[in-house]
């Protein structure tokens, strides 16, 4: 452990005039403290944790949710370089992204097959973009990666908003940008996380890592609540909703980060904030060292305590969205508190065990979550 106790003798002394007790005088004192002292606990009493993160004016969230909600100016401006792309072309692109999708992305794919059509290809575009997104930095040929590389695959981007796909799978995405008022910023932002996570290997505190929970998994809900469509019944602000988006993000990546804690280590990595590590007499040497001690399970509650909390804040802007799109924005809610209730079930060893949601128990999340769906719009119409 790394805290540190210092024990400093000091002379026993009377409280009046300073001078040293005789000796049966201290040991008469002694026996009355002892039955007198009431009981502590012999163990330690850990401080709450900060919950909430960096201001969403300070991510300019407003001005992409502006941007976003204007589909008819921003139809107008774009339709003269709207691509034209063959339709059989695009079937292909957008089954490739398909195909991505229902194999890495299983129950999520599950539940946009309730989406409209069009929704749906729009969705696994998007996701297939942050997949590829991703791998440069965790993906196969992560050895590669060099700044040089994020900065081309930003220019690749700025080709794709622009209606210059480099290949079949930025097509889809092309033609998802020409159908939807899709913003570059949150795009943008996640590349910037990827730059993030190749230069920064520590974060001191939560605002740090929230900053960098939200360039990483906190874009793809602003990416997405455009192509899932907000409820007309709804009569809460397009901000709200936007941002209980960003926060199923930042919940996501915050279980994640718990589950893949040992994973983590192994390449020197620790996604913990580092001054909570020390109120709980915690560092570095003690992720690395893979021992689950009380200390540690205390961190680890408070950690889930606080990805639950952004959970719940997601949930409440879930119910708002077009009723077909919430299924599977359910399903990643249900399925992913469930690791941290596989966390919890392994007694917080996430060094050596992993948290496990097998395909039995995502299947089972399934029914669920089209329930929850389901009855979220008759609440709205209350």
């Amino acid at each position: 452990m790394c805290s540190s106790f210092s024990l400093s003798a000091r002379p026993c002394t009377g409280p009046d005039n300073g001078k040293f007790l005789h000796s049966k005088s201290l040991v008469t004192r002694a026996r009355a403290e002892v039955i007198a002292a009431p009981k502590r606990s012999s163990q330690r009493a850990f401080p709450r944790l900060l919950k909430h993160g960096i201001p969403h004016t300070d991510l300019q969230v407003h001005e992409i949710v502006e941007r976003q909600s204007q589909a008819n100016s921003l139809s107008k401006q774009d339709i003269c370089r709207k691509p034209e792309f063959h339709p059989a072309f695009l079937e292909e692109a957008y089954e490739r992204c398909r195909n991505i999708c229902a194999e890495y992305a299983k129950t999520f794919y599950l539940g946009t097959r309730l989406m409209t059509e069009e929704r749906q290809k729009a969705t696994w575009a998007i996701y297939v973009w942050c997949r590829r997104t991703d791998e440069l930095v965790d993906g196969p040929n992560a050895v590669l990666m060099s700044t040089a590389v994020l900065d081309r695959w930003e220019e690749r981007l700025l080709d794709i908003f622009d209606g210059r796909p480099y290949d079949m799978l930025d097509a889809a995405l092309t033609d998802t940008i020409s159908k939807f008022p899709l913003d570059i910023k949150p795009f943008r932002d996640m590349i910037e996380g990827m730059r993030m996570d190749t230069r920064k290997f520590r974060y001191d505190n939560f605002q740090e890592l929230y900053l960098y929970c939200y360039y990483v998994a906190g874009t793809v809900g602003l990416m997405s609540v455009p192509v899932m469509g907000i409820a007309a019944e709804s009569e809460a602000s397009a901000q709200s909703i936007y941002n209980a988006a960003l926060y199923l993000g930042i919940g996501n990546q915050l279980t994640n980060i718990l589950r893949d804690v040992g994973e983590d280590a192994l390449r020197g990595r620790v996604y913990l904030p580092q001054d909570e590590l020390a109120q709980f007499g915690l560092c570095d040497q003690d992720v690395f060292a893979r021992k689950v001690t009380y200390g540690w399970r205390e961190f680890m509650k408070e950690q889930i305590t606080r990805a639950r909390f952004y959970f719940n804040l997601a949930e409440e802007g879930a119910s708002k969205l077009e009723k077909a799109s919430r299924w599977p924005v359910w399903s990643s809610l249900l399925v992913y508190q469930k690791i941290l209730d596989a966390i919890e079930d392994n007694d917080y060893d996430n060094f050596t065990k992993r948290a496990y949601v097998g395909r039995t128990k995502k299947l089972l999340t399934l029914p669920l979550a089209y329930t929850k769906a389901q009855s979220m719009s008759s609440l709205i119409l209350q």
